[in-house]
């Protein structure tokens, strides 16, 4: 198969229709985006200290607070101490959404439909893509927010 000629276009309308779903899931459980993108963080990474939170999803101080606020409140996170630093504290998750598994399974059900049309080959293939393009991007987000800290500076 070849790169089509519109390739961008392809995978702009499939980045957009990601973080479409990704409102539109959160909205459906009663969060907000943000809110529902730092649980899925802290489900990934496990416990983090506040700053680590907020520099992962991209929020100044006041916002992660408020951000944490919401989520301890809704009783998805706590605040505990950090074992390494009594004067400091962590965020542990602790609940995911009631209903959030219903709200995404229609769209992984599809995603696994399509996924299981490929051969085992091609599957490792898109499988080292996720990986490398999470990276990717993970990698970029750091160094638009160092370049917007420096030109604010």
């Amino acid at each position: 198969m070849s790169t089509p000629e519109n390739a961008g276009a392809v995978y702009r309308r499939y980045l957009s229709a990601v973080m479409l779903h990704g409102h539109a899931s959160a909205k459906a459980v009663d969060l907000g985006a943000t809110d529902l993108y730092a649980l899925n963080i802290l489900s990934l990474s496990g416990a983090l200290t506040p700053g680590e939170l907020g520099r992962r999803t991209g929020l100044t101080t006041g916002p992660t607070t408020r951000l944490i606020d919401r989520l301890e409140q809704a009783g998805y996170v706590r605040r505990v101490p950090d074992p390494g630093d009594r004067r400091k504290v962590i965020v542990e998750p602790i609940a995911t959404p009631s209903g959030l598994d219903e709200v995404l399974a229609p769209a992984r059900d599809r995603i696994a439909a399509i996924i299981q049309q490929y051969s085992p080959e091609q599957r490792s293939v898109l499988f080292d893509y996720f990986a490398n393009a999470a990276t990717a991007y993970q990698e970029a987000a750091d160094e638009l927010r160092g370049r917007t800290a420096a030109e604010s500076d």
